[in-house]
C-alpha cells in the first residue's frame, strides 16, 4: 500500500496507526513530504484514494497562498472511493470531487451566483489533493462528487474543474458567435479559454511571451497569435486575462472595444489602475470570475466525456507526489509546460 502502517504494542492492546504521505505547502520553494494520519470518515462521507491531482495556477500564487501556510493544497483531483458511509456512492467508484460547493439556499445561490456563496468559499475537503487520501465532507459528497466514465482517465478527470471555471467565466461575459475575443496569456487557462470560445464560433486572438505557448494556442484553435510585446492593431469585444503580468493589463485597456468587457480570469499581485474616463465614455465593463458551480462542472464533464474539448494534449508533465517541488518549479517557469499532474 502507499500509506505506511505503524504498530504499537502494549500489554493491554494492539494499537494500529495508519498514516499517509502529504505534500505540505510552506511557500513555493518549500513544500515538504510529511506523514499525517489517514482521515477518518463520518456518516455520509467518503474517503478517496488520490490517483491524480493537477497543479493549478492559483497554487503558484505565493502572495495569496502563503497567508494560510502551512497547508495541503491541491483541488484538481480524481481518484477511487476506498471507504464510503454514503448511500449515494460505493467503494470502487472512480470519481472527481470538487473542493468548493455552494449551499443552494442563500440569496446568492438563489440568484444563480453560486460562486459568491459563503459556504462555497469556506468549504473544502480534508486535507487537500496533494496527498494520498482525502476525506470528502457530506456537502461535497452530495453536491460536488461526480463519477468518471469508464473511458475517462484520472488525468482527464483533473481537468474538469479548470474547464468548468472557464465555462463559467465565458458565460458571465457572454462570449458568443461573431465576437472578437482576445485571450491574454496562453498557459493552461488561456488554452482552455481558446477552446471554449472557438466552440462558440468566436474569433480568437491569443498572446503570450512564450513561443511554445503561442504554438499551442494556434494548435488549440486560435485564429491569430501574437507575442505579448507586439502592439496589436485591434479592438476586442471581450478580453480574457489569463496572466497576472501588469503590462498585459495595461495593454488590455488599449485593446478593448466600445461596450466591451474585460474578464479578470487571472489577477496581478497588486491593484491595477483603471482609465475611468475611457470606461465611462465607451461604456466598458470589467468583471471577475472565481471558481465554478455544479452546473459548470456538469457541463465541463460532458464536454470532456463527449470529446468536444480535448484535454489530453494539455497534460505535459506527470510526476510522483514526492516530486511536487519539481512540479512547482516546472509550472512556475512556464517554459515548455502546460498542465503538470502529480500521481501519488
Amino acid at each position: 500500500m502507499n500509506a505506511d502502517y505503524w504498530y504499537q504494542h502494549s500489554s493491554a492492546q494492539l494499537v494500529v496507526i495508519l498514516t499517509m504521505k502529504t505534500a505540505v505547502y510552506y511557500n513555493n520553494n518549500d513544500i515538504r513530504i510529511e506523514e499525517r494520519p489517514k482521515p477518518v470518515i463520518k456518516e455520509g462521507e467518503i474517503l478517496v484514494r488520490i490517483k491524480a491531482t493537477g497543479i493549478c495556477g492559483t497554487d503558484l500564487m505565493e502572495w495569496y497562498r502563503i497567508k494560510k501556510a502551512p497547508r495541503v493544497l491541491g483541488h484538481e483531483m480524481a481518484g477511487d472511493i476506498v471507504e464510503s458511509r454514503s448511500d449515494k456512492f460505493s467503494v470502487g467508484q472512480r470519481v472527481f470531487v470538487s473542493h468548493h460547493v455552494p449551499c443552494n439556499v442563500c440569496k446568492y445561490c438563489l440568484a444563480g451566483n453560486h460562486t459568491a456563496c459563503e459556504a462555497l468559499h469556506k468549504g473544502n475537503y480534508d486535507p487537500g489533493g496533494f496527498s494520498e487520501f482525502v476525506r470528502v465532507p457530506v456537502a461535497n459528497v452530495e453536491k460536488g462528487t461526480y463519477v468518471l466514465p469508464d473511458d475517462l482517465s484520472y488525468e482527464e478527470g483533473t481537468m474538469i474543474e479548470p474547464l468548468a471555471c472557464v465555462i463559467r467565466a465565458q458565460r458571465i461575459i457572454g462570449v458568443g458567435e461573431g465576437q472578437i475575443v482576445l485571450v491574454m496569456g496562453s498557459g493552461i487557462s488561456g488554452l482552455l479559454n481558446i477552446k471554449v470560445a472557438k466552440l462558440k464560433n468566436a474569433k480568437v486572438v491569443a498572446t503570450d511571451i512564450n513561443e511554445y505557448r503561442l504554438k499551442m494556442a494556434k494548435e488549440c484553435g486560435a485564429d491569430e497569435v501574437h507575442h505579448a510585446n507586439e502592439e496589436l492593431n485591434m479592438k476586442a469585444d471581450r478580453i480574457i486575462m489569463c496572466t497576472g503580468a501588469m503590462p498585459a493589463f495595461e495593454a488590455a485597456f488599449r485593446y478593448i472595444d466600445r461596450k466591451g468587457i474585460i474578464m479578470l480570469f487571472a489577477i496581478p499581485n497588486k491593484n491595477i489602475a483603471i482609465p475611468v474616463e475611457d470606461f465611462w465614455r465607451n461604456e466598458l465593463g470589467i468583471v471577475s470570475s472565481y471558481g465554478a458551480a455544479p452546473i459548470d462542472l456538469e457541463e465541463s464533464l460532458e464536454l470532456i466525456k463527449n470529446r468536444k474539448i480535448n484535454v489530453r494534449d494539455m497534460i505535459t508533465h506527470r510526476l510522483k507526489l514526492e516530486d511536487i517541488q519539481k512540479g512547482f518549479k516546472i509550472a512556475g517557469e512556464a517554459k515548455d509546460s502546460l498542465k503538470v499532474v502529480l500521481i501519488p
